[in-house]
This record gives C-alpha cells, structure tokens and sequence, in this order.
C-alpha cells in the first residue's frame, strides 16, 4: 500500500456529517462532487428541483453550493483544493461572489399545523439572522424595510409578510450587494409529508406554496434556486405557480452522478480504504440505484459499511420511517401482495411512474404507490420508460430486499398468531403435510376474505404463501412461475444447502361451474391426483436436481373459496 493510500485509510468517515466546510477542514474522507457546482453554473433553469431518496447527500451537496457561492470576507478558496471544480475556468468567476439564502425544512416534521407554523416561522427568523444586522446598517435598506426585519427577527410578522419572506429578504440582499441572490433550501417536503400524514396538509401547502412562488417566481433579483426533496409535489401544490423549473428526477440523465456514489467512485474508496476485496459484497447489499440509467450506490450505507470493518447489514433501511410506504401498501391488498412476492423472487413488475405527485390524491389512487416506491429509493428503474409512463422496475439490492421482508413480515404477524405461522412452516420443513394443511386452513381464514378470493384466487393463494415464506428466506430461495422441464412450476423453494430438502407447490382451483359443465364434479382427491402428476410429467423437479438436491418434497394444494386440500407426492 502507497504512502498515499495509507494516508487516505486513515482519514476519518463522514458519517453523520452534512456540513462541507466541517469535512473539509477536518480532513475527513470526501469523495469529490464538486463537479456538480458546474453543472448547477451551466443549467438552462433559473430554478431546479433535484428529487432523491433519503440520505443520498442532498444535504452536503447545497451545503457545498453555499460555500462555494457565497460572498463572505473570509476565503473559502482552500477548501476546494485539490477537487475537480477548483480547476474549471467557473470558479474564479463565480467562486465568493453572491449574496446566499440558505435554508432547511428537514426538521419541521409536526404533529400539528400551529406547531408546523411555528417552525417554519422559526426558520425564517433563522435565516434573516444570518443578515439583518448587516441590511440593519444598510444604505440600501429603509425605515420601512428596517422596521419589517425587525418583525421578522422578533416573530411577530404576519402571515402575509412570512409568505412573502423569501421574496422580500432577496430584494433586500441585491439592493446591498448589487449582486443576484442564490437560494438553496434543503428537503422542502418534509412538512409536505408530515401535514399529509397529520392531517393539516391543506395548511401547509397553501403556506409553503406561497413562500417558495414569492421567492422563486419571476424573481428578477434570483440568479439560481436550488431545492432537494424526495417527490415532485405537483399540481395543486407547489410548482404550479413557477415558470418551467428545471426537475431532474432520478429518472434524468442530468445530475445522475451528483447524489449517491458511482461504481468507479466505491471501487476507488473501497481501495483506498484498504477493503478493495469487499467490491462484489458492497455491490451486493448497497448497488443497484439507477439514475438517469447510471448504477449508482448508497452513500450512507457504503460509508457506515467501512467504518463498520466490511460488516454488511442494512444501515440506510435502519435510519427510515417507512410508515407511509407501508400504509399506502398494506391498503392495496391482494394484487399488491402478489407483485411482492414477484418482487422478492427477484423478478419485475412493470408499472406506471408520475414524475409529479399529488399528495391528497395518495388516500384514492392505488397506483401512486409505485412512484411513490421508486423515488424513495425503494424500486429502481430498469430500462427505458414505455408509452403512458409505464417503466420495468425491481428491487434495487440486498438492504432493499430486507425491507420488503421485514414488511410482509409485520403485516402478516398483525394478522395471523405468530406461533401458528411458525408451526406451520415448521410442518413444511419437516414434510408433515397433515399438519401443514391444518394450519394453512387456519390462516387462511384468519388473513383472507371472500374479496380477496375474486377475480383470479389461484394467484391470491399464491401471493399468500409466498409471503409467509418469507420468513424462511434464510435457508431457501424462493422462486414461482420459473420454467423447469417442460413447464413451469408456481412455488419453489431451493435450499441454500444443497444436501438440504428442496420443496415443489402446485395449486389447483376446484371449479364447480367446470365440473357442472361436463357432467360430473371433480373431487378434491381427483385435484390433487392431477396436480401431483403434472409435477412429475413436466419435469417441475428439474432444476433442482440438476443442483445436485437429491431430497425434494412435492406439494399440491387444491383450493375452493377458503376451503383447501394439500397432498404430498
């Protein structure tokens, strides 16, 4: 190892840190995004919203913009030293050289709208701290603008002038300094999200899309607004007041490389960590993000996976409140359950996405959930989008799929007795097939209506059995509806352990109206008779075989409403 890669092992991770200059003047490991200061001098937008998941950098990232853009009387200059930006021709031309309004909205997440209102009058009087006693002594500003910063600064503004706050501090600032203003404002949705989930939404948007059109619309004294989040919020909310901001989604191909770190990037830091042998774990738990069709990994969880000696758990799931995910999926019932199940067997479900959501329209439209999923970080994109926004999308890696686990895992032990579904699994493993019947019965009638038997109640049976299986998942590979043989199964469950016992599910649906039709009713035994042959002539075991799995139990399960039949082969 070179004398520079020593050096770099032992500079300290940034965990938990946001704050450019604070990393950078303690020598802490920064992998360089200064590039993305370029990118923001060269967009064709005045404004740009920058959607992306949760703990992906957003907030270190505006917080270099602000560094690198603000006029201050200290020089800023060395803390880009030695990055990509500090030998672009921009950055002797706008490095230090305008007024900057920065602001977060990533604490104001509360339970009430006088409560939200408070913070968010609290910010404003944070950010007007940061330069009211210089417009206080100001030749550009008057009695009239004196008496309003006061206000603002004493928080006894109305709620007229706290909309119009953004707008008026920015006029105030360019007046001084006869230089545009750049604005930067971090996380603007988290009081979105919590109004929607608080109940006080109406509130505030209505005060959140004021305060962003005063300050961003029309903006003559604006030289660029900057705002991350996780959604687009659209219509009705925020940006309809706005004149074509530019929206880079992680479905653009713009800013793709700006959040989150690129293969290269991990292979490079992995290396001059001295874990360059960890790549393919790495890869597995924390890769899979495409953005703008770039692989991309998660930022937090590659970092706290170094600092935690190359132990591989789910870090970025851990720091989440997944509630509204889990909500908006356990309302959408039996469809939702099957495309899960798809989902964790590691195959795709192709969906439509809105690049802009409308919030109030969640509580009514099952669709949104998808979007919902794929801009959180939950889902990745796979390929290009179809015609009428239909995108291929999969789970993006091995912490995700943790997640989906540990969710279909909590929704059925909120619905079924834990030690009845643990029985039953236990009777599967062992091949007591009598058992396994008695308990499968019982849950199925504890989770299941008649509802949810409508329409096509094989693949409900289906989707039902694959999420109680789930919770084997350590020992097996859960695969459905693959081809082996001649045909395809519909469940099978690979042992990790090749002398362990491999398991073949085929259903069958006893249709009554099929057997009136032809004069004579089919039986249960008569069902399963046929399913088990089915197995064995299309070659279902195939696969496994060829795996060298030798012990391998085979299963039919044949279905009438709630009633069920299981036999072994």
């Amino acid at each position: 190892m070179s004398e520079k890669q020593v050096s770099v092992k032992k500079r300290r991770l940034p965990i938990g840190f946001s704050d450019f200059r604070e990393i950078r003047e303690d020598g802490r490991h920064y992998i360089d995004k200064s590039e993305f200061v370029r990118e923001i001098v060269d967009a064709s937008a005045k404004v740009i919203l920058l959607p992306r998941p949760r703990r992906f950098g957003k907030t270190l990232n505006l917080s270099m913009l602000r560094y690198f853009f603000e006029r201050t009387d200290e020089d800023r200059r060395p803390l880009f030293d030695g990055l990509a930006i500090r030998d672009h021709e921009c950055f002797d031309t706008h490095q230090g050289k305008y007024p900057v309004i920065w602001m977060t909205f990533k604490d104001i997440k509360e339970g009430t709208w006088d409560a939200c209102y408070s913070k968010l009058t609290g910010m404003i009087r944070t950010i007007f701290r940061c330069h009211t006693d210089l417009l206080l002594s100001s030749d550009a500003c008057d009695e009239t603008d004196r008496s309003l910063l006061r206000r603002f600064m004493e928080k006894t503004a109305t709620p007229e002038e706290c909309e119009d706050a953004l707008k008026f501090l920015s006029e105030c600032l360019f007046r001084h300094h006869r230089k545009k203003v750049v604005i930067l404002i971090d996380e603007y949705d988290t009081p979105l999200h919590a109004g929607y989930a608080e109940g006080y939404y109406k509130d505030v948007i209505r005060f959140v899309r004021n305060f962003l059109s005063a300050g961003l619309k029309d903006n003559e004294h604006l030289f660029r607004g900057v705002l991350t989040g996780i959604l687009r919020v659209a219509k009705e909310s925020i940006f309809s007041g706005l004149n074509n901001p530019g929206v880079y989604t992680v479905l653009s191909r713009k800013f793709r490389d700006a959040f989150g770190f690129t293969e290269p990037e991990v292979r490079q830091f992995l290396e001059d960590r001295g874990m360059g042998e960890r790549y393919e774990d790495v890869s597995h738990w924390y890769n899979g993000y495409l953005f703008g069709g770039m692989v991309i990994f998660n930022p937090w969880s590659v970092l706290n996976y170094a600092d935690n000696e190359g132990e591989a758990k789910p870090y970025w799931i851990n720091t989440g409140d997944t509630g509204m995910i889990e909500r908006l999926a356990t309302r959408s019932g039996k469809e939702l359950r099957e495309e899960l199940g798809q989902l964790l067997e590691g195959r795709r479900v192709t969906k439509p996405v809105y690049e802009s959501i409308v919030m109030r329209d969640l509580d009514d439209r099952d669709d949104l959930l998808w979007s919902f999923l794929l801009f959180s970080g939950y889902l990745k994109p796979v390929g290009p989008g179809t015609g009428r926004n239909l995108h291929e999308m999969e789970i993006p890696n091995e912490e995700v799929r943790v997640a989906y686990e540990d969710m279909v895992g909590r929704w059925f032990a909120e619905k079924t007795d834990s030690n009845q579904l643990e029985e039953m699994l236990r009777a599967l493993e062992t091949g007591d097939v009598k058992l396994f019947e008695g308990m499968l019965r019982v849950i199925v009638t504890q989770i299941m209506s008649y509802h949810d038997l409508s329409g096509e109640p094989e693949k409900v049976y289906h989707a039902l059995v694959l999420g109680m299986l789930v919770w084997m998942s350590g020992k097996y590979e859960m695969r459905s509806n693959r081809e082996s043989g001649y045909g395809r199964y519909d469940i099978m469950l690979r042992p990790k352990d090749p002398k362990g016992q491999g398991i073949i599910i085929e259903f069958k649906r006893l249709d009554d109206e099929e057997g009136k039709k032809r004069r004579k009713k089919k039986t249960p035994q008569q069902a399963l008779k046929e399913a088990l042959k089915q197995i064995e002539e299309r070659g279902y075991a195939t696969e496994l075989t060829a795996a060298g799995i030798q012990d391998i139990l085979k299963l039919a399960v044949v279905f009438k409403g709630k009633e069920l039949w299981v036999r072994k082969g």
